[in-house]
């Protein structure tokens, strides 16, 4: 692939400012591009307040600076500007780039104060009310510049905060298809053990998300015992997932595992921390969130490990799986509906599966390769810093 920053010199410092370095996508974007910026010549910098994926960060050759950017609290929000402004001075940064709100808002002050070019990228929904939130969302569109990602999250800020539509550039979340379609058989076995997996499993469901409830897990609990009652029962439903704290919904959870009486046959398993692994345990992949993905990292991912998914009929999912190729859409919300898809992907048998995960698999690399979208992203850096600089 061409290198983006080949005619800058010197070589750009860019600045990438995100809550936390915890488990995410927006996470692992920001962790990818600043392993793309550092491949490319340039230097990458990470502000946040840390967290898990701090390690592969200093791994790829970038840079952390501990902020608690994070913060909605006013005051620190006001001190986080001083101290990106003087971040921006001391290391001589050419671009900031802010992937969530509460930042943004200190990175945008801190970046028009340094006059150096601001973007963000739009991760999360576009909220079209209350009128407060969404001024407080508006900050995602203030810079020269605000990344969508995919057409269904432009078409919402178009929406909402009608930008000037040369300022928006929709870049499709890109992921690793390698470290998803090749695991080792070691890594699997171990995952098996650890979830319990085995040959009286029958066909594996997971449903790969952060257990928040607008990710739908109640609906695919309530899906999995309408599939039971079908009378199909040689399956196995996991939820893996980071309660992130949210103990009254795991607690949720676990009862209405108990009253559909699916004790044995659907768990928890907690935080996913080789998804790769994971995926190749599956036989299905669901992803029924209740409300639309602004994009839908888990749809994509599966994909690459050529596993069929299910997903819910809206949003970004709706650009990412091809119906009846790579997976199958259903309705948000409908515990009925992905019953019935969950059922035919039981009746479709190993051998169907597979050749629909190839497809997905192919649909990925074709579209959502991780190379594609950090080419894309560091061309836009290049541009607006050619201009500065001219």
């Amino acid at each position: 692939m061409a290198n983006p920053f080949e005619n800058l010199s010197p070589r750009p410092t860019i600045l990438q400012v995100v809550p936390a370095l915890e488990t995410g996508g927006a996470e692992r974007t920001t962790v990818d591009v600043a392993r793309a910026v550092v491949a490319a010549g340039g230097r990458a910098i990470v502000a946040s307040r840390g967290g898990r994926m701090v390690p592969e960060l200093a791994v790829s050759g970038a840079e952390h600076i501990d902020m608690a950017v994070h913060s909605k609290n006013p005051v620190i929000m006001a001190l986080n500007v001083e101290r990106l402004a003087r971040v921006i001075a001391r290391e001589g940064v050419d671009l900031v780039h802010a992937r969530s709100r509460a930042p943004a808002w200190s990175a945008l002050a801190a970046a028009r104060r340094a006059n150096v070019p601001f973007i963000t990228t739009y991760h999360s929904r576009v909220h079209e009310k209350p009128r407060l939130k969404v001024f407080y969302n508006s900050v995602m569109v203030r810079g020269d510049a605000v990344i969508a990602n995919s057409a269904y999250t432009a078409g919402n800020i178009r929406k909402v905060h009608a930008p000037q539509d040369g300022r928006i550039f929709t870049v499709p979340r890109g992921i690793d298809i390698e470290a998803y379609a090749s695991v080792t058989p070691p890594r699997i076995e171990a995952l098996a053990r650890r979830w319990g997996i085995g040959e009286t499993s029958g066909t594996v469901f997971v449903h790969a998300a952060r257990l928040t409830r607008w990710k739908g897990q109640l609906v695919s609990i309530e899906a999995a015992r309408l599939l039971a009652e079908s009378g199909i029962r040689d399956f196995t439903l996991l939820l893996a997932g980071d309660a992130q704290g949210r103990d009254n919904y795991v607690s949720e959870l676990e009862s209405a595992i108990a009253a559909a009486g699916l004790q044995g046959r659907a768990r928890l398993v907690g935080h996913g921390e080789d998804m790769a692994a994971g995926y190749a345990l599956a036989d299905v992949v669901l992803s029924p969130s209740i409300e639309p993905e602004p994009f839908g990292r888990t749809a994509v991912e599966a994909q690459a490990a050529s596993r069929p998914v299910i997903v819910s009929d809206a949003g970004g999912q709706q650009e990412t799986v091809i119906e009846g190729e790579t997976g199958f859409r259903v309705a948000p919300g409908d515990a009925a509906a992905l019953a019935e898809a969950m059922k035919k992907a039981v009746e479709m048998g190993p051998e169907a599966r597979a050749a629909m995960g190839a497809r997905g698999h192919e649909n990925a690399v074709a579209h959502y390769s991780v190379g594609v979208m950090c080419e894309t992203t560091l061309g836009i850096y290049a541009q607006l810093i050619a201009k500065r600089r001219g």
